[in-house]
C-alpha cells in the first residue's frame, strides 16, 4: 500500500507553531510602543512579563490588534541604552500581548543574547515548561 503525498506525516525536523525557537524568560522591564494608524500614532506604555532572543510579551496601557507592526523601546538589563525595534503582534489576550522581533541587527541580537544568558544563569525560570 502506499501512501498518499498529500497526505505526508509532519516533518519532525520542522518547529511546530506551538513550539518557540527560543526559551522565554522572566523579565520585568518598561515598554513603550508606538503604532501608526489612519486616525494618526498612537503611543502605550507597559511592563514586559516575558523575554526570549526573538520576542517579548508584556501588559500594554492600549489597544492593539494582532498582526499590527509597532515600534517598540526597552532597556535590557546589562545595557547602556535602550533598544529601538520594530516587532508585530502575534498574539493577544486582553491587555496582554506577544510580540515577535522583526529586524535585528547584530550589536542588538547580542545584547539579547547576553541577557538571556545571564537570566538562565542566575536561575530565573523561564516561561516555556523546559
Amino acid at each position: 500500500m502506499t501512501k498518499d503525498p498529500s497526505k505526508a506525516d509532519p516533518d519532525p525536523a520542522l518547529p511546530s507553531r506551538n513550539k518557540r525557537r527560543y526559551r522565554r524568560y522572566l523579565l520585568d522591564i518598561r515598554l513603550s510602543v508606538s503604532v501608526f494608524r489612519e486616525a494618526g500614532q498612537s503611543h502605550f506604555w507597559g511592563r514586559s512579563t516575558e523575554f526570549g532572543e526573538d520576542g517579548i510579551g508584556g501588559t500594554l496601557t492600549g489597544d492593539l490588534e494582532p498582526g499590527e507592526v509597532v515600534s517598540m523601546e526597552f532597556q535590557l538589563p546589562l545595557s547602556s541604552y535602550p533598544l529601538k525595534l520594530r516587532a508585530i503582534v502575534r498574539y493577544r489576550r486582553g491587555l496582554h500581548y506577544g510580540f515577535e522581533f522583526l529586524t535585528i541587527n547584530p550589536e542588538q541580537r547580542s545584547a539579547m543574547q547576553r541577557v538571556c544568558e545571564m537570566l538562565s544563569a542566575t536561575g530565573v525560570s523561564d516561561t516555556s515548561g523546559k
